[in-house]
């Protein structure tokens, strides 16, 4: 309601954005714009053209003219979206600050992070701007996949560090993998049983594995 007839910036090759004065968050931003919003601006200004002299007379410098006042020409246009959302077979009423919240929620959906949200709705907080997204279980779904398609590389389970076909070899580092590789597979044991006792004794006897690498470690230390 209070854009001025300038409102539209240009900031650079291809760059226009929206110049929203302050409000009753007590901030102003400049809003990002495509082609398409341009293009609705202009056709607004076109429009405002023909207003009334009264209106172009009480609203100078505004883009949307009023011959009422501020109060009157709210209602007014809170009158006019609900008819156009009854005509369009909304099935609940519309009001204008919905369209904010269905925005901010369309935004989130394309990609835009929080933080440049937050900016773009003049919030100061961002439990402001969490208040404002509705996520859906189908913006799960679809969030879950393009992180999944980000990054299409399996984990791969760890190699032990004994294996097989390499034997451990017949020094410190060899039994240091030794202990490793049997420290890992007590593990995995452990976590396959069911009864609490069981794995109280794997995890005595992996401390007890761990003090003989702790051991050898000072052992080490002496033979350098």
């Amino acid at each position: 309601m209070d854009l001025a007839i300038d409102c539209m910036r240009h900031l650079g090759p291809d760059q226009w954005a929206l110049h929203v004065p302050l409000g009753k968050l007590q901030t102003e931003r400049l809003v990002p714009v495509d082609q398409e919003i341009r293009r609705i601006m202009e056709q607004i200004r076109r429009l405002r053209a023909q207003s009334s002299p009264k209106a172009l007379t009480r609203s100078e410098g505004l883009l949307l003219p009023r011959s009422t006042s501020r109060e009157v020409f709210r209602a007014t246009l809170g009158e006019t979206l609900a008819g156009a959302a009854q005509r369009a077979g909304c099935c609940r009423p519309i009001t204008p600050h919905q369209l904010r919240h269905t925005w901010a929620s369309e935004m989130l959906r394309l990609g835009v992070s929080l933080p440049a949200l937050m900016q773009l709705l003049g919030h100061k907080d961002i439990r402001m701007t969490l208040r404002y997204l509705q996520v859906t279980q189908q913006d799960l779904q679809q969030e879950f996949h393009r992180a999944r398609q980000n990054n299409p590389a399996p984990h791969l389970p760890p190699q032990l560090l004994v294996l097989a076909d390499s034997p451990p070899s017949a020094d410190l580092p060899g039994i240091h993998r030794a202990l490793a590789a049997t420290r890992h597979l007590l593990e995995m044991f452990r976590r396959q049983l069911q009864s609490h006792k069981c794995q109280r004794q794997l995890q005595r006897l992996d401390l007890r594995l761990l003090s003989i690498a702790s051991d050898l470690n000072r052992l080490a230390d002496h033979l350098k």
